[in-house]
């Protein structure tokens, strides 16, 4: 099964991080709590990109403290309960597309990710990208899962995924612009933080 159907069909299911009661909340905060949201240095000048929106589960902790946030993904439904979800901010705008695809108009300040990254094979291409769409003394936050699984068992179905390691991504990193910073751990996840 694609990725696009997949998280078509999450929203079908009413499967929707954005609403998911307190105690799912806390638990998905062991991926990217507020050590990974400290570490995008948010302020009110800042222009912010988030690759993976999603149904705006961290945008919404991330758009109050920023001037604008633009969000991508690549599941139409997706982006649709994200309108819905985020329509009290403002300054989100939204881009359903490939971001590898899309052709962005402007430059960021800041660019996160938090579990997105095992949805593309070609990573190298992603972080040449965001290497390109980074501003000057930029910030790039990426949270990569611990999991090395191949494959997202949803026991109805299974989605293929790319798993990460920390070392990889450092790796394409430094054939970038941008310097790694800082590397840290939650529970769940491997935290890089990088600047151009």
């Amino acid at each position: 099964m694609n990725v696009i159907t997949h998280y078509d069909m999450l929203i079908d299911e009413n499967n929707d991080s954005f609403r998911d009661p307190p105690e799912i909340q806390e638990y998905m905060n062991k991926w990217d709590g507020q050590l990974f949201l400290d570490a995008l240095k948010l302020d009110k000048k800042k222009n912010v990109l988030e690759i993976g929106i999603g149904t705006g589960r961290i945008a919404r902790k991330v758009a109050p403290y920023c001037l604008k946030l633009t969000g991508i993904d690549i599941s139409p439904k997706t982006v649709e309960r994200a309108q819905e979800n985020l329509k009290d901010y403002p300054n989100i705008s939204f881009v359903c597309d490939d971001f590898n695809r899309y052709v962005f108009e402007e430059t960021f300040d800041v660019i996160y990710s938090s579990l997105t990254m095992m949805h593309f094979e070609d990573k190298k291409q992603v972080i040449s990208k965001v290497d390109r769409l980074l501003n000057k003394e930029g910030i790039f936050c990426l949270s990569i899962d611990k999991d090395q699984s191949e494959y997202i068992d949803m026991q109805t179905r299974k989605i293929m995924v790319y798993p990460d390691t920390p070392n990889n991504i450092i790796s394409l990193i430094s054939e970038s612009d941008m310097t790694v910073k800082n590397i840290f751990e939650t529970e769940f996840a491997y935290i890089i933080v990088s600047n151009k």
